[in-house]
């Protein structure tokens, strides 16, 4: 199915009628597959789709790629908050750092312009609310690491309205555990570890409703929101068969839905970042079984996205991954191949949806790499991201609708 980039016109229209058709970008939902390259859309869309099929993400009408390439003295391959950082300020910068240039001084972030302009905002993710990838949108530090202060910025200064994920550790002080206990049978290193005071106690004096189960999610009201559903990550990152476990209290797509109907209620849009962190931290472990899972978790997502975006023609949706991990790639199942030799590792074999046919993943490291990502989006501007370009575009297209020059 091929779907018009220009709802509403046709292709034999004359150019001034499309234009006048064409609906210009009130909203905007970004959705992040952390870790997602090229060959991890492949492996999922084997896997879910099959031989011939398609996934939702690469569904959307207009395609591209991005470079990834951060602005670091000892890297050549970015991390998640370096990457974040070129989508969320448009400026490149090291690995580590949360929306500051290469000389530590704050920038400008998407999230916090979006408000300004008088948006409401939020942000979706299966790692803690406070991880690099939505921090780089909604605050401003040196050190991805210090996720408290990340949370504090988050009720002081960029104030999204729906904050939805992990990381409850990071919102409560050493000792005080919340509703989810202190060194859990699953991770014993996780517990209550933040510097700010009980920053769940003020986000309730700030007015928001908080949740930690999908129960308590469906029953919460119009209004500011904050979710917090697991001490850390909403899985356990681990190689397959070593505690490794995929079960997040609420679904990416359950999240996305009810942010979606949360923030939907303001006149003046709304944007959105949703990730699945999953195909990252299960990439890192070369564990295709966990990616594989994380991918359709992060499909479901998109699928409800889409389904927004398709009857709300004033939506700019936009997929990609900040970087790929792993190296991961597709092979076919052969028994005789060199890899195994701690040069590279090989997985499976994985099933093909509708096949009796299957194949192999093969994983080449344990960290990053530097490939171009895919960039698959639908709305106004979605035709802007046709071409390679280089990360920090997302950014030149997103500020069109969130950042508008007056």
């Amino acid at each position: 199915m091929v779907l018009n980039p220009t709802p509403g016109a046709s292709a034999s229209a004359p150019q001034s009628t499309a234009k006048a058709k064409a609906p210009t970008a009130k909203n905007v939902i970004f959705i992040n597959g952390d870790g997602m390259g090229a060959a991890a859309r492949e492996a999922a869309r084997l896997h879910l789709a099959g031989l011939q099929g398609q996934l939702t993400m690469d569904r959307l009408p207009v395609s591209g790629q991005l470079t990834t390439t951060p602005d670091d003295p000892k890297a050549v391959v970015t991390d998640s908050a370096a990457a974040a950082t070129a989508w969320a300020t448009g400026e490149k910068t090291y690995n580590g750092a949360i929306s500051v240039d290469t000389d530590g001084n704050p920038l400008p972030t998407l999230g916090a312009q979006a408000k300004a302009a008088g948006k409401s905002t939020g942000l979706v993710t299966t790692a803690q609310v406070t991880d690099a990838s939505p921090a780089a949108f909604f605050a401003n530090t040196a050190d991805r690491g210090k996720q408290d202060e990340i949370a504090r910025q988050y009720l002081d200064v960029s104030k999204p309205d729906v904050i939805l994920g992990g990381g409850e550790d990071w919102w409560l002080p050493a000792g005080t555990a919340g509703a989810f206990p202190d060194k859990p049978a699953e991770d014993t290193s996780e517990g209550s570890r933040g510097t700010k005071g009980n920053l769940i106690a003020k986000a309730k004096r700030s007015g928001y409703q908080y949740v930690t189960s999908a129960k308590e999610l469906n029953k919460a009201p119009a209004g500011k929101l904050l979710g917090l559903f697991g001490n850390e990550e909403m899985f356990q990152q681990r190689p397959e068969g070593q505690g490794d476990v995929y079960s997040p209290a609420v679904d990416l797509a359950t999240m996305t839905s009810k942010a979606l109907k949360t923030l939907d209620k303001n006149k003046k849009g709304f944007f959105l970042m949703v990730e699945e962190e999953g195909v990252d931290e299960f990439a890192h472990n070369d564990n295709g079984t966990r990616v594989l899972q994380s991918m359709q978790q992060l499909e479901k997502a998109v699928a409800v996205a889409r389904a927004y975006q398709a009857t709300h023609p004033d939506t700019l949706l936009v997929v990609t991954g900040d970087h790929e991990t792993g190296g991961l790639a597709v092979e076919e199942n052969d028994t005789a191949d060199e890899s195994g030799s701690g040069v590279s590792v090989e997985d499976g074999p994985f099933t093909i949806h509708g096949s009796d046919r299957t194949f192999t993943i093969d994983w080449t490291t344990s960290g990053h790499t530097s490939v171009d990502v895919p960039v698959t989006a639908a709305g106004p501007l979605a035709s802007r991201f046709t071409g390679k370009h280089a990360n920090t575009y997302v950014h030149d297209v997103l500020s069109q609708v969130l950042a508008p020059r007056h």
